[in-house]
């Protein structure tokens, strides 16, 4: 499996609400991140995506844009939310097909913007 592969199905099995499952399969031991809001190890984050799943899940989820160079993935996603919807950057680093790195960053998608071009 390609990294971009193994990038991609991590991120639609935890849209999916599978998180532990994706933690279980992709993420290397001592897997780290680099989301502002929650400590920084594997553990702490997987807690907060598998809490988000529950009381907000994704109605859908899809990847707009995969690039690779090296050892990196970027995936820039639409998630829909029954609230809002969401353009989000991830970015995955892999050691041995196992992605032991992980930065996200993410926009709400405002539904009266000025820009004629959107986000996607």
């Amino acid at each position: 499996m390609s990294n971009k592969s193994t990038a991609v199905e991590f991120l639609t099995t935890c849209a999916l609400g599978v998180v532990k499952d994706a933690y279980a399969k992709y993420a290397a031991p001592g897997f780290i991140h680099h989301n502002q809001y929650f400590k920084g190890d594997g553990p702490s984050l997987r807690r907060a995506m598998e809490e988000a799943s529950a009381s907000s899940p994704n109605k859908s989820f899809e990847v707009r844009q995969l690039i690779e160079e090296g050892n990196k993935v970027v995936c820039y996603s639409h998630v829909v939310k029954e609230d809002m919807q969401i353009a989000v950057v991830h970015i995955f680093r892999f050691v041995d097909g196992k992605i032991v790195e992980l930065w996200d960053v993410g926009q709400q998608i405002i539904p009266d913007s000025p820009n004629e071009n959107g986000l996607f």
